[in-house]
């Protein structure tokens, strides 16, 4: 996901396109003290209703402070994250997707993108690439969010049963169906170009 922002920022920038690119959750000095929250502590007594309110309190602030301002400015923003990540984790986790978006109209102010991709491919190619053992390990009960993020302990993510990350799958690839704004799936396997390459040409159908 990383590299394929890396590349679109690089295409942008050959087109000579003023572009601003966004952390979530953070990307304010706000939004990131909610996000220390999210990432340095343990939340396994966190309530999900109260993880998925500092995650939408997040990006009003991000929308506030960056997106609507880059956006009257005519620039593209590029998100590595947004409201569709909630739905598929925090409904992983029991939270109703449905709900994850009605909270969010609210908390960004009906501030949908334009286009969400979702890169998908099999657990186990995710699993390699991130360089996880596919082996099935006890899960930590209650474990939170924490689990979105590259910027965890690893033995965290791999706490999580695969079944829970078979879900996540799961809603991202329904995503299209609920989601108030367009979402493309786009196939995740291959080389970085190949999947660069999807990516462009799924922003081109969608600008048709």
């Amino acid at each position: 996901k990383g590299a394929q922002l890396d590349l679109l920022e690089q295409a942008l920038d050959a087109a000579k396109t003023a572009h601003v690119r966004t952390r979530d959750p953070g990307g304010t000095p706000i939004g990131d003290r909610i996000r220390h929250v999210l990432l340095d502590y343990d939340l396994s007594e966190m309530d999900i209703h109260c993880e998925t309110f500092l995650f939408m309190a997040s990006r009003a602030q991000l929308c506030r402070d960056v997106i609507r301002p880059a956006l009257d400015d005519n620039q593209v923003v590029l998100g590595d994250r947004f409201v569709s990540a909630t739905c598929a984790y925090q409904g992983a986790a029991g939270y109703d997707p449905a709900r994850v978006i009605e909270v969010a109209k609210y908390a960004i102010d009906d501030m949908w993108p334009d286009l969400t991709i979702v890169l998908d491919m099999p657990i186990e190619e995710a699993y390699k690439r991130t360089g996880r053992d596919t082996a099935s390990k006890k899960p930590r009960t209650g474990q939170g969010q924490t689990l979105l993020f590259h910027d965890v302990q690893t033995d965290a993510m791999e706490s999580r049963p695969k079944s829970f990350h078979e879900r996540v799958r799961e809603l991202f690839l329904v995503l299209p169906e609920i989601y108030p704004s367009p979402v493309v799936i786009v196939d995740g396997t291959g080389s970085v170009e190949v999947v660069h390459q999807r990516i462009l040409e799924a922003i081109r159908d969608a600008a048709l």
